[in-house]
């Protein structure tokens, strides 16, 4: 368990890897999808350490201006169901509410 929740641990980490499931995403769009809540650097930060940890895969296309998408590698993609049950769990406690 410990090894997991170090991977996912980090207020933005869950919500990233739940938003990057259905298929590449671009950083302002992710921005967008955290409610703009999220400053800059902490979402810079935040993918980086998901990027290193093998979860994401950050893609640079040569264009003018540049474009940069994230999406999940497999080790990401194997996460799902993990994800997939925090929701649904977080759902639940809401109708509760």
């Amino acid at each position: 368990m410990a090894s997991t929740l170090d991977l996912v641990r980090g207020k933005w980490k869950p919500m990233l890897l739940y938003h990057l499931t259905p298929g590449p995403r671009r950083f302002g769009e992710l921005q967008r999808l955290l409610g703009g809540q999220v400053t800059q650097h902490t979402l810079t930060q935040q993918l980086r350490e998901l990027e290193h940890d093998g979860l994401v895969y950050r893609q640079v296309f040569a264009e003018v201006p540049p474009r940069v998408e994230y999406s999940l590698t497999d080790k990401g993609r194997s996460l799902r169901s993990l994800m997939d049950s925090i929701y649904s769990w977080g759902e639940q406690q809401n109708a509760r509410d």
